[in-house]
């Protein structure tokens, strides 16, 4: 068992380190959202802010959009012109997203400045990406809402992971010690 360890150091230490930011990063994204609960920015202060940015990205190009507070769940109301084409939930925010991008980078970290600004410049390109995403499905369920589950389901899932993966490459390839180590 020990040379089993020891031989597969480095596989055991991502895994746990994973699991430990994995556990603690949602343990606080929970809290976070426990004690959002009641606040003024309904649902919660994230989820609030990423639909109000959203709202004015649709208005900054052209598409005459409101956005209330869903009176039954949990959640903000997408309109554009005058028609409903979604919600942004808890989980549109991308904060569950940012969390599984850090503790991948943390479990992999290189030195310590650019492991933080990777983390930081990764958490906003995602942030970003998110936004669109949001935006553009929003636009797409407007013009063809026949095609909701695809858009929702396939298409816009596949972006913001293929973007989360395309990042977590880069830093195993570029900045990571593994790479470092290795090469």
């Amino acid at each position: 068992m020990k040379s089993l360890l020891k031989k597969y150091k480095l596989v055991v230490r991502f895994i746990v380190t994973f699991l430990l930011v994995y556990g603690v990063l949602t343990i606080g994204y929970t809290l976070y959202l426990k004690y959002s609960n009641g606040s003024k920015y309904y649902p919660d202060y994230i989820t609030n802010l990423v639909a109000r940015q959203s709202h004015t990205l649709l208005e900054g190009i052209g598409y005459s959009s409101n956005i209330l507070n869903h009176p039954n769940e949990p959640s903000i109301k997408v309109i554009i012109h005058n028609e409903y084409v979604g919600r942004v939930i808890e989980g549109c925010n991308g904060l569950s997203v940012i969390i599984l991008f850090l503790a991948f980078v943390i479990a992999f970290a290189g030195k310590l400045k650019p492991t933080f600004l990777y983390c930081l410049a990764g958490s906003i390109i995602i942030y970003v990406f998110n936004l669109i995403r949001i935006v553009i499905l929003a636009i797409g369920l407007f013009h063809y809402p026949n095609q909701k589950e695809v858009f929702h389901t396939v298409i816009f899932p596949a972006i913001i992971y293929g973007i989360v993966f395309i990042l977590w490459m880069i830093w195993v390839n570029r900045y990571s010690k593994i790479n470092n180590s290795n090469g």
